[in-house]
């Protein structure tokens, strides 16, 4: 437990550039906060003591912005940057080394019993206000762009943006594990992609505009003929 607690700080530590030292995380990061009081409650209610995790898990969602169901499995190196408005099911799995932004929610679509929150992989970074909803899974080394909404699965080493979720670029060569990263690259295929699909329909309009202008000055020839 003491292991996990220290990676856990480790990884605000290496993963954002504003952290000073060990002690102003430890103090002041309501994320490492959140992710350390989930490790007791689901201690708690793995022991026969599921009131007392719930309890608990209500109280840390109070002091942090952070909503994690003391049910859920969270690997080692989870880090939470900004921490507020972040929700995880009882039955979500979130794997090791993994970055959740503010705003995300790892929620469920049905009311059934059973397994019915997403399922993450390692090293996944998902960004400010995504959802990922549903027993779906996300392939290691998936990147979920900002405000996107999942609702299929992801196959690993895979970028999604947009709502619904889309797939715009997928890298097939093993990736090495890069905790530093952000979604920068991510963002700004976004932006690329979005400035073509804007100059591709401007495009389009131009053209229509060019052919009605040429056939209005056709009618005019010919009417000056006639």
């Amino acid at each position: 437990m003491l292991a996990t607690l220290r990676r856990d700080l480790d990884a605000a530590r290496t993963r954002d550039p504003a952290a000073r030292s060990a002690l102003e995380v430890a103090l002041t990061y309501p994320g490492v906060h959140a992710i350390w009081a989930y490790r007791l409650t689901h201690w708690l209610w793995h022991h026969h003591a599921k009131l007392a995790a719930r309890v608990g898990s209500s109280l840390a969602r109070v002091l942090t912005g952070v909503e994690i169901h003391p049910g859920a499995q969270l690997g080692a190196g989870v880090f939470i940057d900004h921490a507020m408005g972040v929700v995880i099911g009882e039955t979500a799995e979130v794997g090791h080394d993994v970055t959740i932004y503010q705003g995300v929610t790892l929620g469920g679509t049905s009311l059934s019993h059973g397994k019915r929150h997403p399922t993450i992989g390692n090293r996944v970074i998902i960004g400010a206000g995504a959802k990922v909803l549903g027993p779906i899974t996300i392939g290691d080394d998936s990147r979920i762009g900002a405000n996107a909404v999942v609702l299929k699965s992801v196959p690993a080493e895979s970028v999604v943006v947009g709502v619904p979720g889309r797939i715009t670029t997928r890298n097939r060569r093993p990736q090495a594990p890069a905790p530093e990263e952000s979604l920068e690259h991510e963002l700004m295929g976004l932006n690329i992609e979005s400035l073509s699909n804007r100059l591709h329909r401007l495009e389009s309009v131009t053209k229509v505009h060019h052919e009605e202008h040429s056939r209005r000055t056709d009618w005019t020839r010919e009417d000056f003929s006639i």
